[in-house]
C-alpha cells in the first residue's frame, strides 16, 4: 500500500456528535469509506498503481476492476503505459476490465494481432479512439484471418515503421474505418539519417483516402515520402476537411495548394512547419477566397514578396506562426498592418526572425497587442527585456508567452522587474517560457518577493518553463512551498507553444 494512502486515510480521526451533542473522536479506517469515495480516489492513480492496489484486499480488487477506471488505456510502457507481458493477459483485461467503458486505447506492435483486434471489436462497442504503434516493427503479424475491427472509431493514429509495408494490414480494415473523423499518420522524421539510400512508401495514401471520406482533421507528421500528390489525394475525397497538418514532411512544396483550397472550402487550419514550400506555388493560391484562419509556415524559406502577397490577401487570419523565416522583416510586418486584416489575430509566433527589428515589433504590438492571446518572440537577441517591459501593459489578454534566447547576451536581463511587469499586466496568463541563458538573468535578494507577487496574481498559470540554473531552483522552490508542484519546469523537458490556441488542438494531440 502506498504510504500516502495509509498515512492519510487509515489513521484519520473523524469528529462526530453523540446523542447529547458533545463532540467525540471516532477512529475510522479506509475500509469504512463508501465505494464511490474509493472509486474516486482510485481515479487519480495510474493503471500500474491500480493493478498494485488490487492486490491489497478483495474490496480493493473489486474497485480496481470497475470499468469506469479503464476508459482510456495506454499499453506502451515506454511512455508510462501499462506493461502487458502476454497476449492472454491482454485478452483477459479486455473481457474483464475494459468492456463497454473503453473509449481510448494505445497498442504497441507486439500486441497488435488479429485476436486482440477481434476482442476489442466484440467486447468494446464504445471504443472511439485508437493508436497503433508500428514504429519499431521489423515484421508484422499475420492478419490474413482478421475479420473484425472496431467500427465506431472517430480517431485513428498509426505510427509508421521505416521499412514495413502496411498495405496488407490496411486492406483488412478499410471497410471498418469509413466513420473516421481524425487521422494521424506519424512518420520517422527523427530517425532519418541525412543521407538516405531509399525512401519507402510504407502506406498507400491514395487507397486510404478512398476509405475515409468523412475526415475533418488530417495530421501527417514527419513522413519522408509524403509529397504534394498525397495532399491532392486527400483533398479530392475529403470534402469535410477542416484541418490539415503536414509538419516536417520535407517533400511538400505547395504545388497542389491552389487545388486544395478550391476543393476544401471548409479548410481553416493549415500547418506546414519545416516543409519546402516554393513561393511561386504559394502565391498562386486564391487566399482571398479561402476560409483559412490558422496558418503555420515556420521554417519554410518563403520570400518577402510571397509573405506580403499572402498576408495582405487572407481575409480572416487568427493564428500565424511564421518563425525562422529570413524573408519576414519589418516591411512584411508593416504591409500586414497597413493592407491586411489584423483585427482578428489572436496568436503570433515570430521566433528566430533575425531580420525583424525591435522598433518594428514595438509598432505592431503597441497597436494590436491588446487582442493577442498568444505571443512567441524567442531566439532573437535584439528583442530584450526592455522591449517586453514596454509592451507588457498592452498584453493584458495574453494567455501564452514565449520570450528570450539561449544565446549569451552582452547585456543582462533584469528578471525581477520583468516578472513584476508580467504579474501586473497579464492576469490571464496560463503558460510562460523564458529561454534566456541562466548566466544572463540578474536578480536581487528581494527576488522572492517578485516571485510571490507573480505567483499570487497569475493564479491561472499552469506552466512556467525556465532554463536550468539558480533562478530556476529559486522559482521552483517558491511554487512548491505553495503546493503548486507541477507548474515550474525546465527547457530540457518542456516547451511552450501557441499551438494550445488552435481550435483543433485536442484533435491534433498524439504521442
Amino acid at each position: 500500500m502506498d504510504s500516502w494512502l495509509s498515512v492519510n486515510v487509515t489513521t484519520a480521526n473523524v469528529l462526530s456528535r453523540d446523542s447529547r451533542g458533545s463532540v467525540r473522536g471516532v477512529k475510522t479506517t479506509i475500509e469504512k469509506l463508501p465505494d464511490k469515495v474509493l472509486l474516486n480516489i482510485f481515479s487519480y492513480l495510474s493503471h500500474k498503481e491500480i493493478c498494485s492496489m488490487s492486490r491489497v484486499c478483495r474490496k480493493w480488487r473489486t474497485i480496481a476492476y470497475n470499468t469506469s477506471l479503464w476508459y482510456s488505456v495506454s499499453l506502451r510502457p515506454e511512455i508510462s503505459g501499462l506493461h502487458v507481458t502476454s497476449l492472454d493477459f491482454l485478452l483477459s483485461l479486455i473481457s474483464v476490465r475494459f468492456g463497454s467503458s473503453l473509449r481510448y486505447i494505445e497498442l504497441p506492435i507486439e500486441l497488435i494481432t488479429h485476436t486482440v483486434l477481434h476482442e476489442l471489436a466484440n467486447r468494446c462497442p464504445n471504443l472511439t479512439h485508437m493508436l497503433l504503434d508500428f514504429s519499431t516493427a521489423m515484421q508484422l503479424h499475420d492478419f490474413s484471418e482478421l475479420q473484425a475491427f472496431p467500427t465506431k472509431l472517430k480517431y485513428l493514429c498509426v505510427c509508421l515503421s521505416e521499412v514495413i509495408f502496411m498495405e496488407g494490414f490496411m486492406r483488412k480494415i478499410y471497410n471498418f474505418i469509413n466513420g473516421l473523423e481524425i487521422l494521424h499518420l506519424i512518420g520517422t522524421y527523427e530517425k532519418v539519417e541525412e543521407e538516405e539510400e531509399e525512401i519507402y512508401e510504407v502506406i498507400n495514401v491514395h487507397k486510404l483516402k478512398s476509405a475515409t471520406p468523412n475526415l475533418r482533421v488530417i495530421n501527417l507528421y514527419g513522413i519522408n515520402f509524403i509529397d504534394d500528390s498525397h495532399i491532392d489525394a486527400f483533398s479530392s475525397n475529403c470534402i469535410q476537411l477542416e484541418c490539415l497538418a503536414v509538419n516536417y514532411c520535407s517533400k511538400v512544396t505547395g504545388s497542389t495548394m491552389k487545388t486544395l483550397f478550391q476543393r476544401s472550402k471548409r479548410l481553416r487550419c493549415l500547418l506546414m512547419n519545416q516543409t519546402n514550400l516554393i513561393s511561386e506555388y504559394v502565391m498562386q493560391v486564391e487566399w482571398e477566397k479561402s476560409s483559412i484562419q490558422e496558418l503555420d509556415i515556420s521554417g519554410t524559406d518563403l520570400s518577402t514578396e510571397c509573405l506580403i502577397d499572402m498576408l495582405v490577401r487572407i481575409p480572416n487570419l487568427k493564428f500565424l506562426s511564421a518563425g525562422q523565416l529570413n524573408g519576414f522583416n519589418d516591411t512584411v510586418l508593416n504591409m500586414f498592418m497597413e493592407q491586411g486584416n489584423v483585427r482578428n489575430l489572436i496568436a503570433l509566433n515570430l521566433d528566430y526572425s533575425d531580420n525583424l527589428s525591435d522598433e518594428g515589433l514595438y509598432k505592431f504590438l503597441s497597436r494590436y497587442g491588446h487582442q493577442l492571446q498568444g505571443l512567441s518572440l524567442a531566439g532573437m537577441p535584439q528583442i530584450t527585456d526592455q522591449l517586453w517591459n514596454t509592451v507588457l501593459p498592452v498584453l493584458n489578454n495574453v494567455i501564452i508567452m514565449v520570450m528570450g534566447t539561449q544565446e549569451r547576451l552582452s547585456g543582462n536581463v533584469l528578471v525581477d522587474q520583468l516578472m513584476d511587469g508580467i504579474a501586473t499586466n497579464c492576469p490571464r496568463l496560463e503558460r510562460l517560457e523564458l529561454k534566456w541563458d541562466p548566466d544572463n538573468l540578474r536578480f536581487s535578494d528581494k527576488s522572492q518577493k517578485a516571485i510571490d507577487i507573480f505567483r499570487v496574481k497569475c493564479l491561472k498559470l499552469k506552466c512556467l518553463v525556465l532554463s536550468d540554473g539558480r533562478y530556476y531552483e529559486i522559482v521552483k522552490a517558491n511554487f512548491e512551498r505553495a503546493d503548486r508542484l507541477t507548474v515550474v519546469r525546465t527547457t530540457t523537458c518542456c516547451s511552450v507553444s501557441n499551438y494550445y490556441l488552435l481550435q483543433n488542438y485536442k484533435d491534433l494531440i498524439f504521442n
